[in-house]
């Protein structure tokens, strides 16, 4: 193995990966859903026998050109914010531009549970938005379980902060969640801190230990460390492999770029941070091979990679099959963006008659016709 150039051994062991003439990555390979790809696959097809409605609507949508102005299906995903409140200000985040770390009020459960009921295509939910959402307490995780209960795969977001309150660890596995996205940008108190406002890096460490031996004594396999690499964090790239192997995680991905959620002033404060063109394929490898050498999955992300408006197939795909709502109660069109503010396509009850209303199609059509809206632009790489 080791006498195998780059070149073949990428085209061997890594088919996914493309680099440019210099070695640079063009597209990442992706993450798969913890613990493993044949996981989610066993959970969607228990998705789609739940309801005749529910497999019809999947059908429709595989049988689409999944790009087209009018589908002829509801969404198949969809992201729900139960809060937009944190108690972090996260320096490349939107929420540490809001007064008090909040944008507007949280979601209540009997709003989540309508949105629920009305969507019958659904087959995904990630319930999390810019807050935490450990912070609206046992209401999050009775809407983990209701999502549960109407056999959706659920994934979520947390900062880890508050885990080891009132068992919250313990909640959070028992909900019946399928995959928690945890946090981690820095492998030291210092860097963690210092991009993480608000943060205590020690607490936030415990609290990942707590969670991950609790999954490993009911024999679950449900946790990523996600990290969001830029330029305090950057050189720290084989210590986070380190940290997540100490504290328990098995999955690792490392986010090469930082978004702008459709906001000048972010976009502009977060140009200054990005390292998204300064990760090579040779640096991905060696990344890759030494989480191997550990027994963990390690993989990066770099989305811009992904979109493109050269071919309807490289096209951004949230336009087409999926849809966020924000903790009140309104429909922006995609996580990226996720705030009203920038882009309100509605109230969320009324997704269903929305997704194919003036607002929506009009949207569809500006990327199928290359005239990507400027809140879009980051997403693509050109």
């Amino acid at each position: 193995m080791k006498n195998l150039t780059l070149e073949k051994k990428q085209k061997e062991i890594y088919p996914d990966y493309l680099c440019d003439e210099d070695g640079c990555l063009i597209l990442l390979p992706e993450p798969y859903p913890v613990p493993c790809q044949s996981t989610y696959d066993k959970a969607l097809e228990d998705s789609l026998a739940y309801s005749n409605e529910r497999r019809e609507n999947y059908e429709n949508f595989l049988k689409s050109s999944k790009r087209c102005v009018e589908p002829n299906y509801l969404p198949i995903r969809i992201d729900i914010e139960n809060v937009s409140r944190c108690n972090f200000a996260c320096q490349m985040c939107m929420v540490s531009t809001w007064d008090k770390r909040q944008r507007a009020r949280d979601l209540e459960l009997k709003e989540f549970k309508e949105i629920i009921d009305n969507q019958v295509g659904l087959v995904e939910v990630k319930i999390q938005g810019f807050g935490e959402p450990t912070m609206q307490r046992d209401v999050f995780y009775e809407m983990i379980k209701y999502a549960r209960m109407k056999e959706l795969w659920v994934r979520t977001v947390t900062n880890a902060s508050l885990l080891h309150l009132k068992d919250n660890y313990k909640k959070l596995i028992d909900s019946g969640v399928n995959e928690i996205q945890i946090s981690i940008d820095g492998a030291t108190k210092e860097v963690f801190e210092s991009i993480r406002h608000g943060s205590v890096f020690d607490m936030v460490v415990s609290n990942c230990k707590l969670i991950n031996e609790y999954a490993a004594s009911k024999g679950v396999e449900l946790t990523k460390m996600w990290t969001v690499v830029q330029r305090k964090n950057q050189h720290q790239i084989k210590e986070l492999i380190d940290l997540g192997k100490e504290i328990g995680f098995k999955h690792l991905v490392f986010s090469l770029n930082l978004v702008d959620f459709g906001v000048e002033e972010i976009k502009q404060r977060n140009a200054s941070e990005s390292i998204m063109e300064t990760v090579t394929n040779r640096d991905a490898l060696k990344y890759i091979e030494y989480g191997d050498s550990l027994g963990l999955n390690v993989r990066f992300w770099r989305q811009t990679g992904k979109y493109s408006t050269k071919s309807p197939d490289k096209l951004c795909p949230w336009p087409f099959e999926r849809a966020f709502i924000s903790s009140d109660s309104r429909i922006v069109p995609c996580c990226v963006i996720g705030n009203p503010e920038v882009a309100d396509f509605g109230s969320a009850i009324e997704l269903s008659e929305i997704w194919n209303s003036k607002v929506y199609k009009d949207f569809r059509n500006r990327h199928l016709s290359g005239d990507i809206p400027s809140m879009c632009k980051d997403c693509y790489c050109e």
